[in-house]
């Protein structure tokens, strides 16, 4: 169903607020979910539906427990991470300009970060080579295996360029947890071969594989190495939980980093290689069929152009009317919408 986008804002704001978060929580939560809507990336709205995210009522403040010039140690005491890695971003981007380089791990969260190619992105329009890395709950089985043990573990890359950066967002999971979300919510089936059931074989329903295990992006032993990866650099590395130890639905964790082009070489020299290099990939020869050679997160932007130009998104009929109820309890918040 087709709704104007000014109407998709109102509905975020009003759903995110919903689940009692202040103002800036709600612009900060809000500003990533229709970041990966417009984008058609199932990291949107849809968390807002069935469980939803409600705050937590034992949050307390985020404390940077660990600094120095260039690093930093985050615990985000509950917060939502969406809230808590736009933080990380924030240091990593001030301590990148001042030092050439700086990183950052978060910890205690129990929420998703949504679609990290939104903080790569901020990243990249500062000038900045951005790096991130996260682990949740255990949903996905490494290869060989059909018992759940790493996350989704999503990985994202922001390098700037003219005109526009490239980033990389991706899941080491051949479906995302919340695509599987969708999937239920719409009656759709999912294909044959991203997740197992509980009985560890192959399923095409959301539901049992909500209740199975997911498998690795490429079916491979290089998606669970890399799923793996993902694990140690947002789980131990950063003080979060990790394969299933510790609080594991509690203590999610992040690992982000920024790099300054500029201290090993002539920023914007850089900055023009690349749009060589993007120029080049995408004048390469298709093969047959083949309309046009895409750059990672050139399709989502594009997408997000052409919806913002004409002032209207598609939103499924099961969700929308989902989001409605929830942005429906929300209390008014004069000035916020």
């Amino acid at each position: 169903m087709k709704i104007s986008i000014s109407e998709l804002e109102d509905l975020t704001l009003r759903a995110v607020r919903s689940y009692g978060y202040t103002d800036e929580e709600v612009r900060v939560i809000s500003d990533v979910l229709l970041y990966a809507q417009l984008r058609g990336n199932n990291q949107g709205v849809v968390k807002l539906i069935g469980k939803g995210i409600p705050a937590d009522p034992g949050a307390g403040e985020i404390a940077v427990e660990m600094e120095t010039q260039i690093s930093a140690r985050i615990n985000g005491n509950r917060k939502h991470a969406m809230v808590v890695v736009r933080k990380a971003m924030e240091m990593v981007a001030d301590k990148a300009k001042k030092s050439g380089f700086g990183i950052a791990g978060t910890f205690n969260t129990s929420t998703s970060s949504g679609a990290i190619g939104y903080f790569a992105s901020e990243l990249a329009k500062q000038g900045l080579i951005g790096f991130l890395f996260g682990r949740s709950p255990e949903r996905v089985a490494m290869h060989g295996s059909c018992e759940p043990v790493f996350g989704t573990n999503p990985l994202a890359v922001g390098i700037p360029s003219q005109p526009d950066p490239v980033v990389l967002d991706m899941s080491t999971a051949a479906i995302s947890f919340y695509g599987l979300v969708e999937a239920e919510t719409a009656g759709r089936a999912i294909p044959d071969d991203v997740a197992f059931n509980v009985e560890g074989r192959p399923t095409t329903s959301a539901h049992e594989a909500i209740k199975g295990a997911i498998r690795s992006f490429d079916r491979s032993h290089k998606g669970s190495g890399l799923g793996l990866i993902g694990e140690i650099l947002a789980g131990p590395l950063v003080g979060a939980a990790f394969c299933g130890l510790g609080d594991s639905k509690g203590n999610w964790g992040h690992l982000l980093f920024a790099i300054d082009p500029g201290i090993l070489g002539d920023r914007d020299a850089f900055i023009q290689s690349v749009g060589e290099i993007c120029r080049k990939v995408k004048g390469t020869r298709k093969l047959p069929g083949v309309a046009e050679i895409n750059l990672p997160g050139e399709r989502g932007s594009l997408l997000a152009a052409q919806r913002l130009a004409c002032g209207e998104i598609e939103v499924e009929e099961n969700l929308l009317e989902e989001l409605r109820k929830v942005a429906g309890r929300a209390p008014a918040t004069p000035g916020l919408a």
